[in-house]
Parts: structure tokens; C-alpha cells; sequence
């Protein structure tokens, strides 16, 4: 069991709302790319105080990582990272495909999976039907 993650000081969300709409959501019946009904673009979630768990347990890696810097926010890298122990997944917003091979991106998402190979894991990238595993 790895341990809850925490926020690094000083990081939030902000108008972030990459998580309403990257991942599929199956407690919405949300498919991945398309938006959350509850979500307000630029603002976040209209249930935020009532968000089920499956939402208020979710953190991204940018958000618990502190040694990824502003570059990987996800409102400014176009993408959604987060752990799943030693795997690594990575949403990639489907209105900037090739982001995730520019850098620093490209060349850190492969260290993480030379890193996590040993142990079995890998980085996998998605960008709309398209899944790449490093």
C-alpha cells in the first residue's frame, strides 16, 4: 500500500480543471475527453462540497510532487499525470497531441520509466484512443 500523497505547500488547482474532463469518469458515466456535466469551465466543480470521494480522493502528481516545477502544472503542460503505484499515467489534452514529446516533458517521462522498470512499472501516455507505453 503506498501512503496518501500530500499537497506541496503553496500549489492548488486554481482554474485547473483538467480532471473534469481527461480521465473517464464511470460514477458520472463520463467518457475520457469530454467534460464533466459538473464542471464550470475557468471556475472548477459546481458540487465541489458534495464532490463523491472517487473526485475529493484524486490529486495529481503536479500537485504532491515538488520537484516537478510550474512547467508541469497541468493548465500549463496540457496534461494529467498521477501515480498508480509504479505505474505512471499520463492524460494528454486532446487539443495538444505531441505536448507530452516536447520538453521537458519527453525526456523526464523516460527517466521515470527507466526508473520504474526495474520494479515492474512503466510510464503509459494517452491521447485520445492512442496509448503509448514507455
Amino acid at each position: 500500500m503506498y501512503p496518501s500523497p500530500t499537497i506541496v505547500p503553496g500549489r492548488s488547482c486554481g482554474t485547473c480543471t483538467l480532471c473534469c474532463r481527461l480521465p473517464d469518469i464511470d460514477l458520472f458515466e463520463k467518457p475520457a475527453n469530454v467534460w464533466c456535466r459538473h464542471c464550470i469551465a475557468g471556475k472548477g466543480c459546481s458540487i465541489y462540497a458534495d464532490r463523491p470521494s472517487v473526485c475529493r480522493d484524486f490529486l495529481c502528481l503536479w500537485m504532491t510532487d515538488e520537484a516537478l516545477d510550474e512547467a508541469w502544472a497541468p493548465s500549463r503542460s496540457h496534461m494529467m499525470i498521477y501515480r498508480q503505484g509504479p505505474q505512471i499515467t499520463v492524460l494528454v489534452d486532446p487539443d495538444h497531441p505531441d505536448i507530452w514529446r516536447s520538453e521537458p516533458y519527453h525526456a523526464q517521462l523516460h527517466r521515470w520509466a527507466r526508473k520504474a522498470e526495474p520494479a515492474g512499472g512503466y510510464v503509459i501516455v494517452f491521447w485520445r484512443d492512442d496509448v503509448f507505453k514507455l
